[in-house]
């Protein structure tokens, strides 16, 4: 009985050793520096595999329980690659060492060419490279997106409502929440076809939105205190002249305002409910088409695209290049090139190209000036930096490179700053038409801050027939939550999150 129950536990431990296996995690650093290393790529067996997050974090599982001739492949661009038998995989942090090159060793099959030449030839070589395709990608998207009020100052000049004093204005602007944030994450399957007008389908397998619906700002009580003052200082048949500058607006007060009718708030409330219902359905069909677009626009960002803002290759005479090292990656040599605007360009960065073939393989870039400016009357507007990562690798079974992975981080500052008056006038009564006068000076500055992500798993050749025959399902909505949920992708690869992600609380979820 003894050796059975020994058996079975023994069996159990293999069995749990196994399942633990199937899914690995670790950070990736440099052993010099011990600084974690970004989108460090992951694979098993060189087949499939993920990419490290902006921490070096990853997380990777597998659909079969490893054997003893399996191996996990961690390689990035200017490091040794590295195997580590997939059995013995139990480590929290993994080591990538620097690989040197000696120039000699590049120069064997290419000739001595200067920053310039290289650039130059990289864009000849641009149609050969990145050849339009059918395909079909497994992949990963996210957005995050902060929203952050910088200034939100109300300062009330004149005011013939007492109610409507300083310090109710202020109290309704300190409820606002002044940070708000939302994230959105999909994998799925992009089919894609850019011979034709509309090159993209994609295959929603998941998708998560968190988002924080609730916050301390009480729209009801506010909106309740706001119409009792207005109820018992205007009058039914006036109406409001809003001035903000030059600029006036009529707005007439519905005479229900004042006398409440029964039957017609329920025919009201009946009314926004079926408005609720075809705006969730609407929802439902614009998801995956919004979502589709963002994945779109953020491919077509790069410098492979024409109107690209990226434009080092088009207008290689507004940039700087120098060469500033030689890395190796999959057995090829890599030019390090950086690049530096001259007086009319936008963007500075590093390129990493191919020795062979002068493909660009990946580049990193960032704006060194604010890309859009516009201020009119107190209206303001500045897309104040851009910056992200492109990295390409090349299908197996073709010369042709593909989108690997894709990071654009965008910040954008809007502000208002204007004079705003809300008068009410009446046309019925004897004297003047002015009844009631709200003067203000409206000073409000918001930031938003966008990330995305586009991580692709694997990515294969298809026939024309193969793209034809998918078609995608419309009414796809993504799961809402409140918190974090780290067994939400469980099972799943994906972009591992960053800490900012995993901290994310509700306000809702916060007080369960």
């Amino acid at each position: 009985m003894l050796k059975k129950y020994l058996s079975i536990l023994c069996f159990t431990f293999l069995s749990f050793k196994l399942f633990a296996q199937a899914q690995l995690s670790a950070t990736i650093l440099d052993s010099l520096t011990l600084k974690p290393i970004p989108y460090t790529t992951i694979s098993y067996n060189n087949i499939s595999g993920v990419i490290s997050n902006d921490e070096g974090f990853f997380l990777m599982n597998l659909k079969a329980s490893p054997k003893s001739n399996d191996s996990i492949y961690i390689k990035c661009l200017g490091y040794k690659t590295k195997a580590i038998p997939a059995l013995n995989f139990n480590k929290d942090s993994i080591l990538l060492q620097e690989k040197s090159i000696e120039l000699n060793e590049v120069l064997v099959s290419n000739k001595n060419y200067t920053a310039e030449e290289i650039i130059e030839k990289a864009n000849n070589h641009l149609n050969d490279n990145y050849q339009p395709i059918i395909s079909m990608s497994k992949l990963f998207y996210r957005s995050s997106l902060s929203n952050t009020i910088l200034k939100n100052k109300v300062e009330v000049k004149e005011s013939s409502i007492p109610e409507l004093n300083q310090r109710f204005i202020d109290s309704i602007i300190n409820a606002i929440p002044k940070q708000s944030d939302d994230y959105t994450e999909i994998l799925g399957h992009l089919y894609r076809n850019e011979n034709i007008n509309e090159p993209y389908k994609l295959d929603i397998t998941k998708a998560a939105h968190l988002l924080d619906e609730n916050s301390d700002f009480d729209e009801e009580a506010i909106e309740k205190r706001m119409n009792d003052i207005i109820k018992n200082h205007v009058k039914r048949d006036s109406y409001f002249k809003i001035k903000s500058g030059i600029i006036g607006v009529k707005q007439d007060i519905d005479s229900s305002f004042f006398e409440p009718n029964k039957k017609l708030e329920k025919e009201k409330s009946e009314a926004f409910l079926e408005e609720q219902k075809k705006k969730a359905e609407e929802r439902k069909k614009q998801f995956l088409k919004y979502r589709k677009r963002s994945i779109a626009d953020l491919e077509q960002r790069s410098f492979i695209y024409k109107n690209s803002n990226l434009d080092f290759l088009e207008k290689q005479n507004r940039y700087n290049f120098e060469i500033l090292d030689y890395l190796f990656l999959n057995d090829s040599f890599v030019y390090k090139i950086v690049f530096t605007p001259k007086r009319k360009a936008d963007y500075q960065g590093v390129l990493y190209i191919n020795t062979d073939d002068f493909a660009i393989i990946r580049v990193d870039y960032e704006s060194v000036n604010p890309l859009k400016k516009f201020s009119l009357f107190g209206i303001s507007y500045m897309y104040t930096k851009q910056k992200g990562t492109l990295i390409y690798n090349k299908i197996q079974e073709s010369n042709v490179y593909t989108l690997k992975y894709a990071e654009d981080e965008s910040t954008h500052k809007i502000g208002f700053d204007r004079p705003l008056k809300i008068i009410e006038k009446n046309k019925h009564t004897k004297g003047r038409r002015k009844q009631n006068e709200l003067s203000t000076d409206i000073h409000f500055i918001f930031s938003t801050k966008e990330k995305e992500e586009l991580a692709v798993f694997e990515n294969k050749i298809i026939n024309e027939s193969s793209f034809n025959a998918f078609y995608e399902k419309a009414n796809v909505t993504p799961t809402q939550l409140k918190a974090y949920d780290p067994d939400f992708w469980k099972g799943y690869n994906v972009i591992e999150p960053n800490e900012a992600i995993k901290n994310f609380k509700s306000i809702e979820a916060a007080t369960d």
